[in-house]
């Protein structure tokens, strides 16, 4: 691209890096690249530099798994440790600048140009929302985290053994079963609500306006351009793409990791089938075998057949365990919760003076770090879907709508469960693991092996479809921007997010070995949100500038 091309039409502050205005055609350099022997498109390092790196990266932790067990462990401990500040205050700037948007002018620009129009209606755009609000995590912890911080919370202690916490003084005094239960499901709906989506919503912002509005490439790097011009098709776009690309495939073999287990928990509760490694190995070996042929399939028909018949059989099992459960009490307790939410969202978003170390180390800079490695997935997947939206109504729909379906997901299963151990008095689920709390909580409704069967090929599919569309992520990032990179690339990137998720597990951590992965990745992709969010802000002055 000629600085020619580059600087036409634009209007540039003093001091500030230029912002294209028009579009253009990428030069052969930057995007057409070429077609390698096995199929791959090796336009430019990205491919290559990640791709080597997984590939070092499974025969490492294979070939050294204690060592790298160690390491693993060691990696948690540090980051957590001594970023968690770094990592909620992040999350804090993600919401406050999204709210900027929505009431300020900038609000008004719209995704596409001014002329532009959406590109689906409302109904079929919020249900995509939904969607994409959906998977193996609403799986996991429907049942086990509001469970887990009902139970920790009763007392006014703080998730680390014997230490006093804020929490006491704002309602959960001991013995206080009610302000237990708006306490955990607050801190549930804290990782689930506003901060996530607005991560989300950062980078699909940036994805939808520099692409659309800007002409360029829907890749990462594109984002950066107002504040690093023509070298974000240099090595600089390099490093941020790369960055994405670890970051997105450890976000996706942890998520991977979760469904193995709890489709092994719920496997051996149904049909006896022995729990461990090697049923873990089997199920990802046979889900990504799936994926597969999901991938040759095919958007249309691959993913979108799957995600559509999830989307169906998770209402149906939402709406029966509310149905069976106690239907009134979860409903008046929906809107509880989100009043619970707001009471508490201060303090729990609050990253200094912290003594919940447990809570705020384990819990909250985890999420936010697997958020942000889920980002680039997610915030595609919205970005492909939001041309002709302003700004505010994107911010704001993105920010409410999936929110709200988490926030219902959680009350509903969560709520039920708790429900079980304060009016019945069945402790099943509130004993039992992490991975097998759905089961036991269903194990007390009616129906429970259908359910059961219900929930394990919905994790299954969840399993597939993220995969899947994971794989179309990273290979679209890999390409400089393509959607249609060759299918072989694909293929391989779906098969090492199987094989990265598959060595995690079989680390000497874990599920641990997993989340310091994602962990690990995810703090330096925050520092490229906290830019991003900038080159969003400028990119946003020069569609206003057009305006006037």
């Amino acid at each position: 691209m000629t600085d020619e091309t580059a600087n036409q039409g634009i209007p540039e502050p003093e001091g500030t890096a230029h912002i294209i205005e028009t579009e253009y055609e990428i030069g052969q350099d930057n995007v057409d690249g070429s077609v390698g022997p096995f199929g791959f498109d090796i336009h430019n390092p990205v491919f290559l530099i990640s791709g080597l790196s997984i590939v070092a990266f499974v025969f490492y932790t294979l070939a050294l798994p204690e060592q790298s067990g160690a390491v693993f462990s060691w990696l948690f401990s540090a980051v957590t440790k001594g970023f968690d500040w770094f990592f909620l205050g992040a999350a804090n700037i993600f919401v406050l600048f999204c709210l900027f948007l929505i009431v300020t002018p900038y609000g008004s620009v719209r995704l596409g140009g001014a002329d532009a129009t959406a590109d689906y209606t409302y109904v079929g755009w919020f249900a995509m929302l939904f969607a994409a609000g959906m998977g193996i995590g609403l799986m996991f912890y429907g049942v086990s985290e509001p469970m887990s911080h009902f139970s920790s919370s009763m007392g006014g202690v703080a998730m680390e053994e014997g230490a006093r916490t804020d929490w006491a003084p704002l309602g959960a005094a001991a013995g206080d079963t009610d302000a237990a239960i708006r306490l955990g499901m607050a801190a549930t709906i804290f990782h689930w609500g506003l901060h996530p989506w607005a991560i989300y919503a950062v980078v699909a912002l940036a994805l939808a306006l520099f692409s659309y509005n800007k002409g360029l490439p829907l890749t990462i790097r594109s984002a950066f351009y107002p504040i690093f011009g023509d070298r974000v098709w240099g090595w600089t776009g390099h490093v941020i793409d790369t960055l994405a690309v670890f970051a997105t495939l450890f976000g996706l073999a942890t998520s991977l990791g979760f469904g193995a287990t709890q489709a092994s928990a719920g496997l051996n509760e149904l049909f006896g089938i022995p729990l461990g490694s090697t049923t873990e190995v089997v199920l990802i070996t046979a889900i990504t075998a799936i994926a597969l042929i999901s991938v040759l399939r095919g958007l249309d028909g691959g993913v979108k057949v799957l995600s559509e018949i999830n989307m169906g059989l998770a209402f149906l099992l939402l709406m029966f365990v509310l149905l069976v459960g106690p239907t009134m009490v979860i409903l008046t307790g929906f809107a509880d919760y989100l009043a619970a939410y707001v009471q508490y969202l201060p303090a729990l978003s609050n990253p200094v003076g912290r003594t919940d170390t447990n809570f705020m180390q384990g819990w909250t800079s985890f999420y936010w770090a697997w958020w942000i490695s889920w980002s680039p997935f997610v915030g595609m997947f919205i970005a492909r879907v939001s041309r002709g939206r302003t700004v505010r109504e994107f911010v704001v729909c993105v920010l409410l709508i999936p929110s709200l379906v988490c926030v219902l997901w959680m009350s509903v299963f969560g709520g039920v469960a708790i429900q079980q151990v304060v009016m019945d008095g069945y402790t099943a689920a509130q004993d039992a693991p992490l991975e097998l709390k759905l089961f036991k909580m269903l194990d007390a409704l009616p129906l429970a092996g259908i359910t059961s069967l219900i929930g394990i090929i919905l994790v299954v599919v969840f399993f597939v479809t993220s995969s899947d569309s994971g794989s179309l992520v990273i290979d679209t990032i890999t390409a400089g921007g393509k959607i249609d990179a060759p299918v072989p690339q694909r293929v391989f990137w779906c098969i090492f997010e199987g094989a990265v998720a598959i060595v995690l597990l079989l680390s000497v951590g874990g599920l641990s070995s997993l989340q310091s992965m994602v962990i690990s990745t995810g703090l330096p992709f925050t520092v490229v949100l906290l830019v991003m969010c900038w080159a969003i802000f400028r990119g946003l002055q020069s569609e206003r500038a057009q305006l006037r």
